[in-house]
């Protein structure tokens, strides 16, 4: 198992990075928010998850220990496949997502793409058991807030990563557009425009 990475970043994709470990280059999928956190041609330390498939091994990448630990807690949960809890860790902080858990949030947990009503009723009932055993999140770096002109594209080229449409998610920047103003985080105007997204 690959649990963390550390090297220098030599590409940025929406919702992937690829870093240069000695000459040896990585590329590992991630949320937009960590994607957006990191910096080109500069150090980076990245908290790691490899997914093992028959005709693939996917290497997925988070900001936070935290983070990775319930994406892989996610998936422990029938039906949840490794896009989905990507989309998860997308729109819920880790301590949202244990929170909606351990609250019967249903509600919550539907704002996540590919999340029905269903589909959180049994995570509920198969991660309820599990999620106290992960720890409380212990290393919260405050996001750099979102540069004016580059939000936008970043967070509409993230979730066309995860799936949605370009129309999609251009209209969903123009709905978080103003929360803008505040100059909060990437990861921030992201979480919002999924939420609108996952309300229609």
């Amino acid at each position: 198992m690959i649990a963390h990475l550390k090297g220098t970043v030599t590409a940025i994709g929406p919702t992937w990075v690829v870093l240069d470990l000695a000459g040896f280059g990585v590329k590992a999928l991630c949320t937009p928010a960590t994607a957006s956190g990191v910096r080109l041609n500069q150090p980076a330390e990245l908290h790691t998850s490899l997914v093992v498939r028959e005709d693939s091994l996917t290497l997925y990448a988070f900001a936070e220990s935290d983070e990775r630990d319930c994406f892989e807690l996610a998936q422990s949960a029938s039906g949840i496949g490794p896009k989905i809890a990507q989309a998860m860790m997308s729109v819920l902080s880790p301590d949202e997502f244990r929170a909606a858990i351990a609250a019967d949030d249903h509600k919550t947990l539907t704002r996540v793409p590919g999340i029905g009503a269903k589909g959180a009723q049994k995570m509920v009932l198969e991660l309820k058991d599990k999620v106290t055993a992960l720890g409380a999140v212990t290393d919260l770096r405050p996001a750099a807030p979102a540069p004016a002109a580059a939000w936008r594209e970043q967070v509409s080229q993230g979730l066309q990563g995860l799936g949605w449409s370009a129309r999609d998610a251009d209209a969903a920047c123009e709905r978080v557009a103003p929360l803008a103003d505040n100059e909060p985080s990437v990861a921030v105007l992201m979480r919002a425009a999924l939420q609108t997204l996952a309300r229609k």
